[in-house]
């Protein structure tokens, strides 16, 4: 074991998918000022904290058992909704968000585009929903 800090990195993950979250909506109000630097940074630190995010995630649950949530009822059904919906969207992103990172890097503006009409929301949706699940587990750990 690591030690008790890996207790911490669900609270962790879910300050990190919270920043990210605001990013991702920054970066969008940037870009449609016309404030490209900025948007950029703003990307580039949510690409950051994605794989920081990701470095938690797998050290907490290599490091710690599962916590299975205890809620009853209709919550029950909208946490695992969630949850689903929110494992499977944060699979189909990576490849988008990547490729939308590479074609930027490359100047590809137009390719950069396409792409990001699908990784934004998604990738916002895969945000906030981790926040989401986040809570409504985190009576039961």
């Amino acid at each position: 074991m690591l030690g008790d800090w890996v207790y911490s990195l669900p609270q962790v993950n879910a300050v990190i998918n919270s920043v990210t979250a605001i990013l991702l909506i920054a970066g969008k109000y940037q870009i449609r000022m016309g404030n490209k630097e900025l948007h950029k940074r703003l990307m580039i630190t949510s690409f950051i904290l994605g794989i920081v995010f990701l470095l938690c995630y797998v050290t907490y649950h290599a490091s710690v058992p599962s916590t299975h949530y205890q809620g009853e009822g209709f919550l029950k059904y909208i946490y695992f909704f969630l949850l689903v919906t929110h494992i499977i969207t944060a699979i189909i992103v990576v490849p988008f968000v990547l490729l939308a990172l590479f074609y930027a890097l490359q100047e590809n503006f137009f390719r950069h585009r396409k792409i990001v009409k699908y990784a934004h929301p998604l990738w916002l949706y895969v945000s906030i929903t981790g926040v989401i699940v986040y809570l409504m587990i985190s009576p039961y750990y």
